[in-house]
């Protein structure tokens, strides 16, 4: 690429675990000026900010902005209401069946929702988010058909869109396995120890190791004979 050209602009969302910093690691690795977004929803693992900062740094990202809203004013999620326990057991135990109380309503739709806003302003026409439908818990907007639902909203309610440019959403990791995402991040130079996936860690970042976050996380390093960085807390 020339002095005089510009590598082309995307939004990344980075939440601080290990699948958002893959992304943003792949999204630099296509040659994307990246651009990272985080929120500060009321999430009880709210540690996982300081995270994500650790991440956009470290992964070469142009810009970080922290969103702040409160998903806790609607409630409805053991990660945003702190009347609803996480649910935790021991490795290999069968999670409930359904969609888990981790699931936080519309989160993915709100989240994208501002980053399509963000990416217009940058004059972006690329969305990066490390939907998994794979290896995860099974929420519903974790799913291609939501990824495909969005993008034509995308395309439908934007100036960009509107006027022919387009906007794209990029899943790169959503028919990957968690060990294959370790891979493929551990190929880019990805270092995990920066990540934090537990749904209920101590106020020094460290994981509970029963959550369904860690079990998948813990599962995903067994798998991919790599190291597992995970600092836990003490028993």
């Amino acid at each position: 690429m020339s002095a005089t050209e510009q590598k082309p602009r995307a939004v990344v969302l980075v939440s601080g675990g290990l699948d958002s910093a893959t992304t943003l690691a792949m999204a630099r690795a296509e040659g994307y000026d990246c651009y990272a977004l985080s929120f500060d929803y009321g999430q009880r693992h709210r540690v996982e900010l300081t995270a994500a900062r650790r991440v956009a740094a470290a992964l070469g990202a142009r810009e970080q902005r922290v969103i702040t809203l409160d998903l806790r004013a609607i409630g409805g999620s053991a990660l945003t209401d702190s009347a609803i326990a996480v649910p935790k057991s021991a490795a290999g135990e069968e999670a409930a069946e359904g969609i888990p109380v981790t699931y936080v309503p519309a989160r993915n739709t709100i989240f994208l929702a501002y980053a399509l806003g963000w990416a217009e302003v940058l004059a972006a026409r690329h969305i990066f988010i490390g939907v998994n439908a794979v290896d995860y818990s099974g929420y519903p907007d974790c799913r291609p058909e939501f990824i495909d639902a969005f993008q034509t909203l995308a395309n439908l309610a934007t100036k960009a869109g509107v006027e022919g440019q387009g906007m794209r959403i990029h899943t790169p990791l959503i028919r990957l396995s968690k060990a294959d995402i370790i891979r493929q991040g551990t190929r880019l130079g990805v270092d995990y120890g920066l990540t934090l996936s537990c749904y209920d860690p101590d106020e020094k970042g460290r994981a509970c190791g029963r959550c369904d976050s860690c079990h998948l996380r813990a599962a995903g390093f067994a798998a991919a004979g790599v190291a597992d960085p995970t600092r836990y807390r003490p028993a």
